[in-house]
């Protein structure tokens, strides 16, 4: 048994040594690989998950209704640490890179379904989620995407879907810089138009890029009609100050939802080519006249089919 595991140990270590000389994985050393259900069996639909840095066998799981729950290891249990909380669909979680300890949670998911339940805003953990307090952002409702500076834990941005069923001013792009204390909206373009998803450069934290979303969910549909104009991709390259939308070799003509999840990035690509960089920009095909998946190699600059 433990021959077996160092083998497969040392063949995944080799992965990427050998996909850089050869171009390809021999499929034959994963073969043996499978997918396992780990639970929570009880936590229902998820969309925000997160790991700890340092820590491997700790996870964090956002269910969209039913809380907050953790496992140290592995997933062999799980434990829900957010059942004191007033609210119980979570749509982001994320950890602090430089403080394990701190855990930053989105209440309100952002899948844009038949039964959609609503948050009250953010809750921040500093005790690896023991205790929770919360931090405002309440009529947002619906929150996508949580992101939190790799370098300062109390340095948090928000993407922010906004009420489900009708128009609101409480929705775009926030950030705090006083770790939730107090914060300001960065990006907003009307108030129909929501965030729908985040990542930054992890070479460059001021390099930010955020997917808008106009959507609206109609309570005589069973899912929403997602083409409202607006959506599209954002950058910016000052910490958010200011941003710039990305529209060259993008649709534009009744461009609907952007990505669920904004381009992540890759820390094996070179300076010009992060994933803060958008080595792939997926547009999902919600419109027939947004029918592909695109590409830059250029920092988003442009894109091709």
């Amino acid at each position: 048994m433990k021959r077996a595991f160092l083998f497969v140990v040392l063949a995944l270590a080799a992965l990427p040594h050998m996909a850089a000389q050869q171009g390809r994985i021999d499929p034959t050393l994963y073969s043996g690989l499978r997918w396992r259900l780990i639970g929570p069996f009880r936590g229902g639909r998820v969309n925000g998950v997160a790991g700890v840095p340092g820590q491997i066998n700790a996870f964090y799981f956002g269910s969209v209704g039913g809380g907050v729950w953790k496992t140290t290891n592995a997933g062999r249990t799980w434990f829900p640490i957010f059942d004191s909380q007033p609210v119980a669909s979570i749509g982001a979680v994320a950890v602090a890179p430089s403080n394990p300890n701190v855990v930053y949670v989105g209440t309100g998911e952002s899948d844009m379904r038949s039964q959609i339940s609503y948050g009250n805003g953010m809750y921040k953990s500093t005790d690896a989620g023991a205790t929770w307090t919360h931090l405002g952002l309440d009529n947002t409702r619906q929150i996508a995407r949580v992101i939190v500076d790799p370098a300062n834990p109390d340095v948090v941005f928000v993407a922010a879907l906004g009420h489900a069923y009708g128009a609101n001013p409480d929705r775009g792009v926030y950030r705090s810089r006083d770790g939730g204390a107090t914060w300001q909206k960065v990006l907003f373009r009307s108030n129909d138009l929501g965030a729908v998803d985040l990542t930054l450069d992890p070479g460059n934290a001021r390099t930010i890029y955020a997917s808008l979303w106009n959507t609206r969910r109609p309570p005589w549909s069973v899912y929403p009609p997602s083409y409202g104009p607006g959506s599209g991709l954002f950058k910016s390259t000052d910490g958010g100050d200011t941003w710039q939308p990305l529209t060259r070799g993008l649709p534009t003509a009744s461009a609907s939802r952007f990505p669920r999840r904004a381009p992540h990035a890759s820390t094996r690509s070179s300076t010009r080519r992060t994933a803060g960089s958008i080595d792939r920009m997926t547009a999902a095909r919600r419109s027939r006249k947004c029918p592909a998946i695109r590409e830059s190699g250029d920092a988003a600059g442009t894109s091709a089919r």
